[in-house]
């Protein structure tokens, strides 16, 4: 018998009373990888920036190959945002830092 995938709640700064159920390992990884590229000040890194950044410090067992990276990243950006733990420059592209 396979014990579940442990999960997390996270949130959704663009819809804050919406509360998601993930993956934990797969959160935790990828908000770590995120808060240690992002940068402490703004005006920051853009999404494709960060996601360059955090592919390499993904473990391959979560995701092979960066599989489904992109959702994890954006996920855990909108957490942390929702957090007070990430900011966003209002530029386009839009740039994340460390709050």
């Amino acid at each position: 018998m396979s014990k579940a995938a442990e999960k997390i709640e996270i949130r959704n700064v663009i819809s804050p009373d919406h509360v998601v159920r993930v993956d934990k390992a797969k959160y935790t990884a990828m908000r770590d990888a995120l808060l240690s590229v992002l940068p402490a000040e703004a005006p920051g890194l853009t999404v494709a920036e960060a996601k360059a950044g955090v592919l390499p410090l993904l473990p391959e067992a979560l995701f092979p190959g960066g599989d489904k990276a992109g959702w994890w990243l954006k996920a855990a950006q909108l957490d942390l945002e929702a957090r007070g733990v990430v900011s966003r420059e209002a530029t386009k592209p839009l740039r994340l830092y460390r709050a």
